[in-house]
């Protein structure tokens, strides 16, 4: 639960919309801190309103994507271009270990929520920034979304494009969840290091500094090869390794081998898939043999798993010590035991007291797997934050009739 968790204790406060940079809140809520969200009273955060138009599905009234995004917060309903408002966010600041925000450059120095009025509420505030594609260059102030920033302009888009193909989008916020687990991770970091200097730091993150270090390898090696040779596409026909590809299955599922140390295990691989003369072939004894063979080996196998189902190879191989894995649907995920017996899938129970399943922050402490809670309605939580500033009801009986809050 939120109280337990390794930040217990910390208090974020963001103002900040769609995925990325709630989604860090989100983790940092799952690792026990306490994260207010404002939304402004009368449109929310956008990212609830995505059900209307099709682009978020709905489980029993529920938007799965805002829970993920929005797990274990408290939302309260603050305009902050009104004066109470923003007067309000500067008490709510005072008592705020972490500031975090997606606005841009326009929208913080309008709602004067810059990293020098933030810090003027509170000096000690470690102030977050993420933004589509960085807080300096030409492009600092632009808008982005991840299929953008993250997927197109990083490279990602063009290595995941086969040259006779139109470039396709990537899965729903592919890039967002990857650069808001980084991002929270540096919000501990930064926790550390005003824990033990005194000093608060300035984050700066973006969609595109994540883009470009999921793909680094390739980004370093198009500056090397002077021809330029970068794509992640695999003659099966010519690779160097054979037990680095994915089979096809009599099922028409797959089985993917990822051996980087071949020779170890060929022999006993053959045996697994019930063709031992296959480890004393002259073509593929070692693998240099299977390399300039590779064709052929590739034939060997690919003939092999075809004449088997996705579960008698599974049979098969799961006395097999070499690496491989089975291509799984994301429904079949589910029911994976090891997914199981981590808790890397929770049960979460919504408002209507029913479950909806919700993956886990990949990082486990002290070997308990991570426990979220609902994502709050839209301004929720706006009384009880706002009497727990002191205000009395009739204070904000009269901020709500000056429209300042919800």
């Amino acid at each position: 639960m939120a109280d337990v968790g390794p930040l217990a204790g910390i208090r974020v406060l963001e103002v900040a919309t769609h995925v990325f940079v709630p989604m860090a809140s989100a983790v940092l809520a799952e690792w026990g801190a306490q994260v207010v969200k404002v939304e402004h009273p009368v449109t929310g955060d956008p990212y609830r309103a995505l059900t209307t138009v099709g682009l978020h599905n709905v489980y029993r009234g529920v938007d799965p994507f805002f829970q993920s995004a929005n797990r274990g917060k408290r939302s309260v309903g603050i305009d902050l271009a009104h004066p109470d408002g923003r007067a309000l966010l500067g008490r709510l600041l005072q008592d705020t270990d972490v500031f975090v925000t997606s606005l841009r450059e326009d929208g913080l120095r309008r709602l004067r929520l810059d990293v020098e009025d933030v810090r003027a509420d509170a000096p000690s505030v470690i102030y977050v920034r993420g933004t589509a594609f960085g807080s300096r260059g030409p492009d600092a102030g632009r808008g982005g979304y991840d299929t953008g920033a993250y997927w197109a302009r990083s490279g990602m888009q063009h290595l995941y494009t086969s040259p006779a193909e139109w470039p396709g989008p990537p899965r729903p916020a592919f890039g967002d969840l990857v650069a808001g687990l980084a991002l929270a991770g540096a919000v501990s970091t930064a926790l550390y290091r005003r824990a033990t200097t005194g000093e608060p730091s300035v984050i700066d993150s973006s969609l595109l500094a994540a883009g470009l270090w999921q793909v680094q390898p390739d980004v370093v090696n198009a500056r090397l090869d002077a021809a330029g040779r970068t794509g992640t596409r695999v003659d099966r026909q010519a690779v160097w390794n054979p037990l680095m590809l994915t089979y096809r299955t009599a099922d028409d599922r797959f089985v993917a081998l990822m051996m980087l140390t071949p020779d170890r295990y060929w022999p006993d691989l053959c045996a697994a898939v019930g063709h031992p003369e296959l480890a004393v072939d002259p073509r593929f004894v070692d693998l240099d043999a299977r390399r300039r063979n590779a064709a052929a080996c590739v034939d060997e196998l690919d003939a092999v798993f075809a004449t088997r189902t996705l579960a008698d190879w599974r049979a098969a191989l799961a006395g097999f010590a070499g690496e491989w894995a089975p291509v799984q649907t994301p429904r079949e995920v589910h029911d994976d035991p090891q997914v199981v017996a981590n808790g890397y899938v929770a049960d979460v129970e919504m408002a209507g007291g029913f479950g909806l399943p919700m993956v886990t922050a990949p990082v486990q402490f002290d070997g308990r797997p991570s426990r979220p809670t609902r994502a709050p309605e839209h301004g929720e939580h706006t009384e009880d934050v706002l009497l727990g500033l002191g205000l009395s009801w009739e204070e904000i009986t009269a901020l709500k009739e000056r429209g300042a809050v919800l």
